[in-house]
């Protein structure tokens, strides 16, 4: 995977989990990347969400897609 970029926030791990589970599904080449730090014992996890998701832009509309059916399901 070449040039990739962020995709997608994520909020927490159970939709990141979720999510990267469709990915994975689908054969949708990502990297979910998590803001957790044990040093810091997961500081920024609470700054900036607990982490996101990055492709390559090719990929961008079906994982928005995905992010926004998982999304419209939780509420």
């Amino acid at each position: 995977m070449e040039d990739l970029e962020r995709i997608i926030d994520l909020d927490n791990e159970i939709i990141a989990r979720l999510i990267e589970s469709i990915l994975q599904e689908r054969k949708i080449p990502h990297i979910l990347r998590t803001y957790h730090d044990s040093a810091y014992d997961g500081l920024w996890a609470y700054q900036q969400g607990w982490g996101f998701i990055e492709a390559s832009p090719e990929y961008r509309d079906d994982i928005q897609k995905i992010y926004d059916e998982v999304k419209s399901q939780q509420s």
